[in-house]
């Protein structure tokens, strides 16, 4: 493996090559979503529900198009081949209307860690919370103009908790 060592001084580079940084509140959203990522990939490895490894990794797709978006410059967004668009949110809420036919969701406060596997769903669901926080703060500053990322991350969120709240009615893990 070749290192390029560019980031040794604390900065990294945004898709249009621009260099910020690694502080800088894009690279900190979109490593954010690196380990919700990531913290999916643990799940997805760990089942053996086929329904479960699909909605991660549809997911795992998502989360590269929108940190691709917030690596980009909104004047090098014609250069991406996707953004994150009204038919991913909207996808997200057919997914939980498809899981909430086989979970009742309990009106109470959950203690995550019935199974292995939901319990990392849980983790995944607090790591896309604090992008989700961390967006509205980009949003906010001006430096995203897309307002489907946010919606995209708050359904995210509600998706992973009835996701969660799936695989534990599915079996002890």
């Amino acid at each position: 493996m070749k290192f390029s060592k560019k980031g040794d001084q604390g900065e990294t580079s945004l898709l249009g090559g621009q260099r910020v940084p690694k502080y800088d509140l894009r690279p900190e959203t979109y490593g954010v979503l690196d380990e919700a990522s990531s913290a999916l990939g643990v799940a997805k490895a760990a089942t053996d529900n086929l329904k479960i490894k699909d909605i991660i990794f549809n997911v795992q797709k998502d989360l590269l198009v929108m940190g691709a978006e917030l690596s980009t410059l909104p004047e090098d967004y014609d250069k991406l081949a996707r953004t994150i668009a009204q038919e991913d949110a909207d996808h997200l809420e057919n997914v939980i209307e498809d899981l909430q036919k086989d979970v009742t969701l309990k009106r109470e406060f959950i203690y995550p860690g019935e199974t292995v596997i939901s319990a990392q769903i849980d983790v995944a669901r607090t790591i896309i919370r604090r992008a989700e926080r961390k967006a509205a703060l980009l949003k906010r500053e001006g430096i995203i103009k897309n307002p489907l990322i946010n919606q995209y991350l708050n359904r995210l969120a509600d998706m992973l908790f009835t996701l969660a709240r799936y695989e534990e009615g599915q079996g002890k893990s």
